[in-house]
């Protein structure tokens, strides 16, 4: 349950993306997805995805992967990875409407999501 929209006159547009990923997964994978969901949802980037993987020994193994970020004229998009237990949660949040249904699908897709996969619009 979201509180009271406290900026009813600015348009906003949430969605949570979270699941099990049964392909190969590594930054450039990372990369491509972030460039490919924004054009399919037909959302402008300004800049290049930055993903960021920390080194060993840096955090604990369990919560090894990768976490990245891509711009949008309207806002952005980012995702965070867990390697280890091949998951993903992924976060698009915008100024300009977008179908929810197509980014989910296109995420199960690309990632061949397996199991229960949970969106949650806001």
């Amino acid at each position: 349950m979201l509180p009271e929209n406290t900026a009813p006159d600015i348009f906003r547009q949430r969605l949570l993306i979270e699941g099990y990923w049964t392909v190969d997964v590594d930054g450039e994978t990372v990369k491509q997805f972030l460039l490919d969901l924004a054009a399919e949802l037909g959302l402008r980037t300004y800049g290049t995805p930055i993903v960021f993987s920390p080194g060993s020994g840096m955090g604990s193994g369990e919560n090894a992967g990768f976490d990245a970020f891509v711009p949008l004229i309207d806002s952005g998009i980012s995702g965070y990875f867990w390697s280890s237990q091949k998951f993903l949660s992924v976060v698009l949040y915008t100024c300009k409407g977008f179908e929810a249904e197509k980014a989910v699908a296109f995420t199960k897709e690309y990632f061949q999501l397996d199991g229960k996969v949970v969106s949650f619009s806001f």
